[in-house]
């Protein structure tokens, strides 16, 4: 994984035509090829890692954006072409920018979805491409899914599909989009994040955030074949095992804003540079993916969602003063 001249765009751009189709071996069900493609093309050496304010990132956003024309998701007027540029300081105090991936498809109510994923990894490290196929490709890869199903099928909410950039450097995107949003932050219903869903060896996907939201638990399957689908990593007394703050979501929670996060169990290519897609596990990731859009629909399907969310929440936490969302 030493690095490697970089391919032209156009070239890469192109190049998931030549992926070969995937079988599944394990007899469980068919891949998703499409899916795939994404996150193999993602996650090559040609894209040094997709650390924010490279080369390789600026690459990544090119990809993502053809896939969002492609699927004729809008862009909203401040954000040129998809684009929400940001600036932050790294944890030396250097300024960095930064660019978030923002499209929508328009709903029949007022009511906003935000599906997110971040696209940034860790970049080259000692002459290693740390190509993050896992985290984050994967959830990449599962949000062009969702967002290609619901440009077939108009959602009953907004749905805005948010590819972040530098969460791996303290989840900067994620701020910066609560912080500036292209709606009313008063009509954001809920966050639905994916960071890390292709690799388990158990067949095991975690859904994290019904703890603090037990309503969420009705739109969530637990008892689907072939894939094992658990509620937790979302309990404060969990210390570093609760993840309620650890991916993107975490910017929406300090808003208060309800969220749904789905991911893995930490595995031996964690931010290793043996995360690459020949490691991930096909099955489980076409499945895992499966199960997240069956969520977004499940939850778009309520077309009062955001005041059904917002009064629970009021019940629950009556007691306290909660900011509003």
């Amino acid at each position: 994984m030493k690095i490697l001249y970089i391919i032209p765009l156009a070239m890469m751009l192109s190049c998931c035509s030549s992926v070969k189709k995937q079988t599944d071996t394990t007899g469980q069900g068919k891949l998703d090829t499409q899916l795939l493609k994404d996150i193999e093309v993602l996650s090559s050496d040609a894209y040094q890692g997709r650390k924010t304010g490279t080369k390789g990132a600026e690459m990544a956003r090119a990809y993502i954006i053809q896939r969002f024309q492609k699927l004729g998701l809008k862009s909203y007027p401040q954000h040129v072409n998809y684009a929400q540029e940001f600036t932050f300081n790294d944890r030396k105090g250097t300024k960095v920018n930064g660019t978030n991936i923002i499209g929508y498809i328009p709903g029949k109510s007022t009511n906003v979805i935000v599906v997110s994923a971040h696209y940034d990894h860790l970049g080259v490290i000692k002459d290693e491409v740390f190509n993050g196929a896992d985290d984050n490709a994967s959830g990449t890869a599962g949000l062009l899914k969702i967002a290609a199903y619901f440009s077939k099928n108009k959602p009953n909410n907004t749905i805005i599909f948010a590819a972040f950039d530098a969460e791996e450097m303290g989840l900067q995107g994620a701020k910066a989009f609560v912080g500036n949003p292209p709606v009313p932050i008063n009509t954001i219903a809920i966050n639905l994040n994916m960071d890390m869903i292709s690799h388990s060896d158990k067949g095991e996907l975690y859904v994290c955030g019904t703890f603090k939201y037990p309503d969420l638990k009705q739109y969530i399957d637990t008892t689907r074949t072939g894939i094992k689908v658990s509620l937790g990593h979302d309990d404060p007394k969990l210390g570093h095992d609760d993840w309620t703050n650890q991916s993107d979501q975490g910017a929406f929670n300090a808003k208060n804003i309800p969220f749904l996060y789905f991911g893995v169990e930490d595995h031996k290519d964690y931010h290793q540079a043996t995360d690459e897609y020949s490691t991930i596990t096909p099955a489980f990731f076409s499945k895992a993916a499966e199960v997240v859009l069956d969520v977004v629909k499940r939850i778009d399907d309520q077309t009062g969602l955001q005041r059904l969310l917002k009064d629970k929440m009021i019940m629950k936490d009556h007691s306290q003063k909660q900011q509003k969302f």
